[in-house]
């Protein structure tokens, strides 16, 4: 059995966390309502949505004064690009847990934030990440891509894995002893940034078997082949940062493993089955106090009985 520590002042009793979502917008008037109307509609009440807009000028500022109601803290200023606008963001966070949600993106469904909220609480973890799908821009019914997770395995960034960035929840606590984007990474940085969290500094996370955004299709890092080869060598770099053995081999690896996106999408379909119950590493133990997985370099810290993070 996983001996149960409190985190952070928190208990196993003790549900409620306050949850940040970043929304970093610029010239977004077309989705940014889909956006905000999808976090109002969350079951789960105590969020706090910030949104980080960098100087819009098509009515995106119109939409964000009509729903000021129901957004907790918003700027309008020039910035640095996509993830200089999310550190801004988080700096100014007071919630427990902190998640991003692109301003043409939505939340899949009214349970989302709830079900990540249960999922901190119930595997006492340092991130929850899930499933996710892209969509055709206009008829967000059509799924063009499935990013389906799975159980989490530290080891698997070895071999280009990496959870879906927007469906990626972690502590406020670790990004202030951890840091922020790395913003030279440009669209890499998501990658740097769970990478350095997950597999350098050894953050525990579990797999939450649920969609958690739909995306509308059209990613910075997939727009053309140079930029794809462009992302492909930052993310070799950031391998290199958080020492990945055989970066070169596994930033190769990395974006063939898209592929298999498209064969889920194919086979499932709209009849996706996203809360197919997954095994959680329930004997995983987790460090109260830095929310890491105990590796092999900690077994004298066990529990008998525990087995380590591997």
């Amino acid at each position: 059995m996983v001996k149960i520590y409190p985190i952070d002042g928190w208990t196993q009793n003790k549900l409620s966390m306050k949850v940040t979502i970043i929304t970093v917008a610029f010239n977004s008037a077309a989705y940014l309502e889909d956006c905000i109307q999808s976090v109002i509609g969350q079951r789960y009440h105590d969020i706090e949505h910030i949104i980080v807009d960098g100087g819009s000028t098509d009515g995106t500022l119109d939409i964000i004064n009509q729903y000021e109601g129901n957004i907790a803290r918003w700027i309008s200023e020039k910035d640095s690009g996509m993830y200089d606008a999310i550190n801004k963001g988080m700096k100014m966070a007071t919630g427990d847990v902190i998640g991003i949600l692109n301003s043409d993106d939505m939340l899949a469904t009214c349970d989302v934030i709830s079900s990540i909220v249960n999922s901190f609480n119930r595997y006492k973890v340092g991130a929850v990440y899930g499933d996710i799908i892209y969509v055709h821009p206009v008829n967000t019914a059509t799924i063009h891509r499935v990013w389906k997770g799975d159980e989490y395995n530290r080891q698997k960034f070895e071999y280009g894995w990496m959870p879906a960035h927007p469906s990626f929840y972690i502590r406020k606590s670790l990004i202030e002893k951890c840091g922020y984007y790395e913003t030279h990474f440009f669209t890499a940085a998501d990658y740097e940034f769970m990478t350095r969290y997950l597999y350098y500094h050894r953050v525990a996370a579990v797999y939450l078997p649920k969609l958690i955004v739909k995306m509308r299709v059209g990613g910075m890092s997939n727009k053309s082949i140079a930029r794809r080869l462009r992302a492909n060598r930052r993310d070799y770099l950031a391998m290199k940062k958080n020492a990945i053995p055989y970066a070169l081999i596994v930033s190769i690896l990395k974006p063939l493993r898209k592929l298999l996106q498209y064969r889920t999408k194919a086979i499932h379909s709209f009849s996706f089955k996203f809360n197919k119950p997954v095994k959680q590493p329930l004997f995983t133990p987790v460090n109260p106090v830095t929310h890491r997985s105990i590796g092999k370099y900690d077994s004298a810290n066990l529990e008998p009985g525990m087995k380590t993070a591997g």
